[in-house]
């Protein structure tokens, strides 16, 4: 988000915030005091990286005999990691191999999302994009037959078709879009164990702080809320494509370093443990424009989420962001202060300076304050 980046204050504290996504350790050791260009290297040192690839293999004795073998070990890194860059840069420029085979997006998904932005929807209409997708019929029984929604605790919903009429249309709008963007969250974001469940964690709060802000504002719940969960949908498609990427190769080059016999490499790569680092640099780079891309190729009409996507992506201040935008841009930095809050990891100058960029208002910080965006509130009747 150019929000974040055109001011050195906030993109250390969005910075900071995605690393403590990626896990609170690696948030702390960085302190709020590391730059992305730190890590990142320039275009000069990354080509120099790929080249050490090629002569790696002829140059290995010699690096040993003279510099030793943590020399020879970090030039094995540096060379592996450029090749994990090199990569999953060139998957994220293939939009449509994310969408269709990283995330697997079907095309009943954001076509209910668009159905339910219409006036004179209805279930019937709904109900049969709704069991094309065997999870979602699942997720819709499991909410049903929750004891706290049940009718009658000796009956249970076993119809996918009869649980969509129980839940409404008004419920459909949180169940929705909650359901779909949980669908493509990462199935393991392993060695950052606690990650999946962060990343769900931050979409569902910026969701509902979007839907309590354009409440308070006059402007459409279920667009804010469904443009604040779907604005992590780019996040998403990051962690899985680099976590299976680096696990993919990292599993290759042992096994070649294993099949020719090669002891001194082998052991060097089995030390290697997946940096953040590199998670942390594509999350910043790619995040916030994939989800506009990702977005646009689900062809919306009527759900009028794109544009705010892109507004979040490439606009740099709030005065150049629509309604929508503004919304969810607020949500964000409300959410992103709280994640720090708690881990004591942003100060009170930055609080403000956060705060104060995003133009929150005092009476909507109150509002914020006492509102739950931790919990969807469904109402049965």
């Amino acid at each position: 988000m150019l929000f974040f980046d055109n001011n050195d204050t906030l993109s250390a504290i969005h910075q900071q915030a995605v690393s403590l996504t990626i896990s609170k350790d690696f948030a702390e050791q960085r302190n709020g005091k590391v730059n992305l260009v730190d890590f990142q290297g320039s275009e000069q040192e990354n080509r120099r990286r790929e080249l050490l690839s090629v002569e790696l293999k002829a140059q290995q004795e010699k690096i040993v005999a003279a510099h030793g073998e943590e020399h020879f070990k970090k030039q094995v890194m540096a060379t592996f990691f450029a090749q994990v860059n090199k990569k999953v840069n060139e998957e994220f420029d293939n939009k449509a191999y994310l969408y269709n085979r990283v995330l697997n997006i079907e095309e009943a998904a954001p076509m209910i999302l668009e159905l339910l932005s219409l006036r004179a929807t209805s279930i019937n209409k709904i109900k049969p994009l709704a069991t094309s997708l065997p999870w979602l019929a699942t997720d819709l029984l499991s909410l049903v037959n929750k004891p706290q929604y049940r009718k009658r605790a000796d009956v249970q919903v076993n119809d996918a078709k009869l649980a969509l009429s129980y839940i409404g249309i008004d419920n459909l709008k949180l169940v929705m879009p909650t359901f779909i963007l949980k669908h493509w969250l990462p199935a393991n974001t392993a060695p950052f164990g606690l990650m999946k469940r962060k990343l769900w964690n931050d979409s569902l709060s910026v969701a509902l702080a979007s839907s309590a802000l354009a409440e308070n504002a006059g402007i459409n719940r279920y667009t804010a809320f469904t443009t604040g969960m779907l604005s992590n949908i780019g996040k998403l498609a990051v962690t899985r494509c680099f976590i299976s990427t680096y696990t993919r190769m990292y599993k290759q080059e042992l096994r070649e370093a294993f099949n020719a016999k090669d002891k001194r490499l082998h052991n060097i790569l089995s030390k290697i443990k997946n940096p953040p680092e590199l998670l942390l640099e594509q999350l910043i780079l790619r995040s916030s424009q994939l989800s506009a891309e990702l977005i646009e190729l689900m062809n919306f009409d009527r759900l009028t989420i794109t544009e705010p996507m892109f507004d979040l992506a490439y606009a740099d201040s709030l005065d150049n962001m629509c309604p929508i935008a503004q919304i969810v841009t607020k949500a964000k930095a409300y959410v992103c202060y709280r994640s720090l809050a708690k881990d004591n990891l942003i100060t009170e100058d930055e609080k403000a300076t956060l705060f104060e960029a995003a133009n929150l208002s005092q009476s909507e910080i109150s509002l914020l304050n006492k509102s739950d965006i931790d919990h969807i509130k469904l109402k049965f009747n």
